[in-house]
């Protein structure tokens, strides 16, 4: 997760802050997810998604096919998470832009490589994020030797001191039109105030939608899962990045109805691994983690 995510959002009554960073450094799980998507163009099941992009962009720091074979069940598990949730992403996007939806913002971006693959040429990309992250990312693109992609904005954020809803619109985002919003490997580290904010704000604008993915809380699972929740929050806690939010399927539908989204897709994992042919374990079960779509049609 990017900077932007892990910093948070702090609402006022109407509108979204992005807030308070005190270290000028890009997230360390920002380049973990980047790593975890080059490794997966190794895999087995590289075709679930492909990122021609993946290894470039990391440069020197790309992992190579050994460390595929030193991967364990926890690294797999999480590997196959990412490139789902990435291609789940995308596959909605895709039906977004057939209905007509023309812009799309990354929330808390970090390697993501969606703007240098774009397929839709008028669509607008927007990607939001800290700027010592972004400033990162397009150093490592400018190393790569790619260049910057056309139709896309880059949109550095001070988070204590700019809003949301007015930099986008600055940096052209057209804030009465539907927009498609892809929030991934970020709402678990958020309040749960910083969360409705955001969502909040999207669900604002008719016909727009997000994607996020969320992870119900230890109550909810049995004790092997409790036993993995518990193995990959401590991860991220020891690089300061700590999951602060869980959520019940059931209440967050629930909350997202209220705020207006009327059109609800959440898959738990073991329904995403069962929609993709070869996946391993398809159909397992759940573990905990979800990936959810939400529109306001109307």
């Amino acid at each position: 997760m990017s900077q932007a995510g892990r910093e948070g959002l702090r609402t006022i009554p109407g509108q979204v802050w992005m807030t308070g960073m005190e270290d000028a450094t890009p997230s360390r799980t920002a380049f973990r997810v980047a790593r975890l998507r080059a490794m997966h163009q190794f895999s087995p099941q590289a075709a679930l998604f492909r990122d021609p992009y993946a290894a470039a962009i990391l440069g020197e720091a790309a992992p190579d096919a050994q460390e595929l074979e030193q991967e364990d069940e926890h690294g797999r598990r999480m590997r196959l998470f990412v490139a789902a949730r990435a291609r789940l992403a995308e596959d909605w996007l895709a039906a977004a832009v057939r209905r007509g939806v023309r812009q799309v913002v990354v929330l808390g971006a970090g390697l993501d490589t969606f703007s240098l693959r774009n397929p839709y040429p008028d669509l607008a990309v927007f990607e939001v994020d800290h700027p010592a992250t972004q400033a990162w990312k397009r150093q490592r693109i400018a190393e790569a030797g790619l260049a910057e992609p056309a139709g896309t904005a880059f949109v550095p954020v001070n988070f204590e001191r700019q809003l949301l809803s007015e930099e986008l619109p600055s940096a052209g985002l057209k804030p009465t039109e539907a927009s498609f919003f892809i929030w991934l490997g970020v709402v678990p580290y958020l309040t749960r105030e910083a969360i409705f904010g955001t969502l909040s704000y999207i669900a604002g604008i008719p016909g727009s939608e997000v994607v996020f993915d969320y992870s119900e809380p230890a109550e909810n699972r049995d004790v092997a899962r409790r036993a993995t929740l518990a193995f990959r929050a401590a991860r991220v806690a020891s690089v300061g990045e700590p999951w602060i939010s869980f959520f019940d399927p059931r209440a967050l539908a629930k909350s997202l109805n209220d705020l207006g989204f009327d059109d609800i897709e959440d898959l738990e994992s073991g329904d995403i691994a069962a929609r993709f042919a070869g996946a391993p374990n398809a159909g397992r079960g759940n573990s905990g983690g979800h990936l959810l779509r939400a529109r306001r049609s109307v």
